[in-house]
């Protein structure tokens, strides 16, 4: 019994350090999540692009404190405005036209797969960010501190007060604000909503600048918190912030926080204690297996499907 209670001790500062890691991928995630969540509320369209943006804000950023020179969080805040208009380009290019003829759904999704695909490999080009893969010098060092035998780093406290400060500043702006309400109106009944006067297009166009911000930041903070960066590093975790929303419960904003962080705990303890080799196949398993019991996700509402 002695023995068994030392183990657990010793492990106990490495299980921590894992939750602390695990809180810093699933907050990443979920600035990710958000974007996918918002969109799906207003129009639902799933917007396989969106993972590109977090690459494009993740290169902007990383351009902006290294050879722009700019304070990091003047860096976050150029990167965000630069994929908040990305995001509402995208949006008018290449889906409001598909709206407006009333296409189906099934045609957004493939334009979502092909600007996606465009982003890409646009960006792969060398004279716009290139192919190859980038490290990245981090704008200030990675201080570690020992509480309690527990390591936790700068880089984590940074990721976790910066997407805390954001979580509060959408709910600031979905609750507090005259186009927060317009959004929740679209998202309840888009025809009823025009008919009160609200303009559904530039609800939209805001929604997708929201979230792409929002996207932009996680690739900033992605990036220095493993800093390396190339042109399809959106992939995996658009995927995984997308299945993460799902999980939560899609169009619904507090779940995707939480598919989030259940998403990044999964992915890092099966890293540390089973193989980091399984960590992608069980963390949508994960999703597979909540799907079966809650189709609607951990914190959605089924209900009829508009059609």
């Amino acid at each position: 019994m002695g023995d068994l209670l030392e183990s657990i001790r010793n492990g106990l500062p490495l299980l921590l350090e894992q939750v602390l890691n695990g809180l810093q991928l699933g907050f990443v995630y979920a600035l990710i999540a958000l974007g996918y969540t918002m969109v799906y509320s207003i129009i639902k369209l799933i917007n396989f692009a969106h993972g590109d943006i977090f690459m494009v804000g993740a290169f902007l950023g990383v351009f902006g404190f290294t050879y722009w020179h700019l304070p990091w969080p003047a860096a976050i805040l150029v990167a965000m405005a630069g994929c908040a208009l990305l995001g509402v380009l995208i949006e008018r290019i290449a889906y409001r036209p598909l709206r407006a003829k009333g296409a189906p759904r099934i045609a957004a999704l493939i334009t979502a797969i092909g600007v996606s695909l465009f982003i890409e490999y646009f960006s792969s080009l060398k004279f716009v960010f290139g192919p190859n893969y980038r490290v990245v010098e981090r704008p200030f060092g990675d201080f570690r501190w020992s509480l309690g035998g527990v390591g936790i780093s700068s880089i984590q406290l940074l990721v976790i007060a910066v997407v805390l400060g954001l979580l509060l500043a959408l709910q600031y702006v979905v609750y507090r604000t005259r186009i927060g309400k317009a959004m929740r109106a679209v998202a309840f009944d888009m025809d009823a909503a025009r008919l009160m006067g609200i303009d559904v297009d530039k609800v939209i166009a805001y929604t997708f600048a929201i979230g792409s911000a929002l996207a932009a930041a996680a690739g900033v903070l992605y990036a220095l918190a493993y800093p390396q960066i190339h042109p399809f590093m959106g992939i995996m975790p658009g995927l995984k912030a997308f299945t993460a929303a799902v999980l939560g419960g899609i169009g619904n904003i507090p779940g995707a926080v939480l598919g989030a962080l259940i998403m990044g705990q999964v992915e890092v303890m099966t890293a540390a204690y089973i193989s980091s080799e399984f960590r992608d196949a069980i963390a949508f398993s994960l999703l597979i297996l909540v799907l079966l019991v809650r189709p609607a996700g951990l914190l959605g509402k089924a209900g009829p499907e508009k059609v």
